[in-house]
């Protein structure tokens, strides 16, 4: 076995009798966020997807592209320990398509982002090409047969689930904020729309693989728990970028949190849960500061650095990966400054994949060498 296959198995995160392996996450130079959790009753690869920098990114075409390829060798390694997938959404830096490497689900446990409802419409069809892919590969028929007509499903606004972001007030921003959750909510009738017309896609076994749609579920293995939570937006309230759900896994006393893409945690109740759960290990993604002035205005990073700062004055895991969008970003640790503070007044084990499996993020080594 290669250094790199071997290299997810150096250093886990150990609480209990849960391991945390890192296999792959954005300071290592390509888009992911890759943990293989073992318990004693089951080994889920969670998020096996993996995609190059964006065009900011100080490398060149050809070696984001050679990064990306030693990410995905990495996951299709932990994939052959792995007896259960989760997928919380469908961006390609958490999924991989099956025919690029079918071998990640086979004969697998599929613990999945319910396609069909609380999705939006590009993911919606890439959850329609994964499944699709899926079945066909290790069936050999075709996808139709596992569609089925739209159920009838009752909506309530989401911000109704929000009551700390609902009753926060921006100042003079509020009238702009008002603005942005009106066409949020014309945003979301849209979908709705889709979700109520558009055919559904029924769980399924495809070969020796079992596709639930997980959800607001939960599961007990032999001694092991796993949650996953109802789906939450991937970033601000109304984010066009769809929702995303994160899973908590508890075996004896220990508790491993990963929230799958919150940005930040950008929502204020999303960092009241994480509280509120008080794992032992967080796996959290920073906000999209490389998109800061674009995408991401200073309102909104705001809001994610003072929820960290809530988490880390509120809770003490024995580690934080603070990884993913942020490792983006050649001006991270500028950027978010405050929460290293805190994070070093608190004696909080903040730090990136990289830096727990012993290695600088790549973008700092690119900037000293700017």
């Amino acid at each position: 076995m290669s250094h790199l296959q071997l290299r997810y198995r150096v250093r886990p995160i150990k609480v209990g009798k849960i391991e945390v392996r890192l296999i792959w996450f954005d300071s290592m130079g390509a888009k992911a966020s890759c943990i293989l959790i073992e318990t004693p009753d089951l080994k889920v690869l969670v998020d096996p997807g993996t995609a190059e920098m964006q065009p900011s990114y100080p490398l060149s075409t050809k070696e984001k592209w050679q990064l990306r390829e030693k990410a995905f060798d990495a996951i299709k390694g932990a994939a052959r320990e792995a007896d259960t997938v989760f997928i919380s959404h469908y961006h390609y830096d958490h999924h991989t398509l099956p025919e690029e490497a079918s071998q990640i689900y086979e004969n697998k446990r599929l613990w999945i982002k319910d396609p069909n409802r609380w999705i939006n419409h590009s993911q919606w069809e890439r959850s329609r090409l994964f499944l699709s892919q899926l079945y066909e590969s290790f069936e050999k028929k075709s996808f139709q047969r596992v569609l089925q007509s739209p159920k009838k499903i009752k909506i309530i606004d989401p911000l109704k689930s929000l009551p700390i972001a609902s009753h926060k007030r921006y100042g003079d921003y509020q009238k702009r904020k008002d603005e942005l959750l009106g066409k949020g909510k014309k945003w979301l009738g849209g979908l709705v729309t889709l979700w109520g017309e558009g055919a559904w896609v029924k769980p399924f076994v495809a070969g020796k693989s079992k596709i639930r749609f997980v959800d607001g579920e939960s599961f007990k293995i032999g001694a092991t728990t796993i949650r996953f939570t109802k789906p939450l937006f991937h970033g601000i309230e109304y984010d066009r970028v769809g929702w995303v759900i994160g899973m908590v896994l508890e075996y004896g006393e220990a508790k491993v949190l990963y929230t799958s893409d919150i940005q930040g945690p950008m929502i204020e109740d999303y960092a009241e849960w994480i509280i509120r759960e008080d794992p032992d290990v967080l796996v959290v993604d920073g906000p999209t500061t490389y998109l800061f002035g674009f995408m991401l205005n200073r309102i909104n990073l705001n809001r994610a650095i003072e929820n960290v700062c809530r988490i880390l004055k509120s809770i003490d895991p024995k580690v934080i990966i603070y990884d993913h969008h942020l490792l983006r970003d050649i001006r991270y640790r500028e950027r978010v400054a405050k929460i290293y503070r805190v994070a070093k007044d608190k004696k909080q084990n903040l730090i990136t994949a990289a830096e727990w499996l012993g290695q600088q993020p790549l973008i700092l080594k690119l900037a000293k060498n700017k």
